[in-house]
């Protein structure tokens, strides 16, 4: 049986990277006693995949993981097991089971909303004309980079990538493409930005916090993003 859940990372777990953060709900789900499912040969392991790796110093209102499980009383159940050995700054907030025929997770993700706002003392002099200046900065026809790849660096156009850049009160909201394929990160969009003012980004200028992570239902040209949580569920 197959189950997604959705959970949040805030407070000093951000710190923590993504390889711990899947030895930790390795040990979690021992601990609520979840029968999960292991793999078979010599070296079992739990059946888990998590969607989308979460960027270090990065909080989370909207992370998923994919489990495999033998057997369960239902969801809630579940949601209240894992809730009870959960560490201070993480909890989970949906679970749901998915169709078998569903696919993982991490090969769904196509977009991620973030939240963006300054930390104190990074701020620019005119917070009102930053902000303004977004809209401008959206209407250039590419907005060229360059971009650390495995193979070096290369000049790439994000434009394409930026599905929406807002502002509400003092905090920046972006839509921007995700995924193993084509993967933009918040902070090369304001690296752009500050480009485009002439200006040079401030060293950690930005708290950042990933609020939902989609995938993409409809195709390149057509997009119709789904919140993960919303994608493959079976009847309960």
């Amino acid at each position: 049986m197959k189950v997604r859940i959705k959970f949040i990372k805030h407070g000093p777990v951000k710190f923590i990277g993504h390889l711990d953060i899947m030895r930790y709900f390795q040990k979690a789900i021992r601990r609520a006693e979840i029968d999960i499912k292991y793999s078979e040969g010599f070296s079992p392991h739990q059946v888990m995949s998590f969607a989308a790796p979460l960027g270090v110093g990065l909080t989370s209102n909207g992370e998923y993981m994919d489990i495999e499980v033998n057997s369960m009383t239902d969801t809630k159940t579940m949601m209240d097991q894992l809730n009870a050995v959960m560490v201070e700054g993480i909890s989970v907030t949906d679970c749901h089971v998915l169709d078998e025929r569903a696919k993982n997770a991490m090969s769904l993700v196509a977009a991620a909303d973030y939240t963006l706002t300054f930390r104190e003392g990074k701020e620019p002099a005119d917070l009102e004309s930053f902000f303004q200046g977004l809209s401008e900065f959206m209407k250039q026809s590419e907005i060229l980079i360059t971009k650390k790849t495995k193979k070096g660096e290369k000049e790439v156009d994000i434009k394409t990538g930026i599905y929406e850049l807002s502002v509400d009160g003092e905090r920046i909201f972006m839509k921007v493409s995700s995924g193993s394929a084509d993967n933009l990160k918040p902070e090369l969009v304001m690296e752009a930005y500050y480009q485009f003012l002439g200006l040079t980004l401030p060293e950690f200028a930005f708290h950042i916090q990933r609020e939902e992570v989609y995938g993409n239902t409809g195709d390149d040209e057509n997009r119709n993003l789904v919140p993960l949580g919303l994608m493959g569920a079976a009847c309960e």
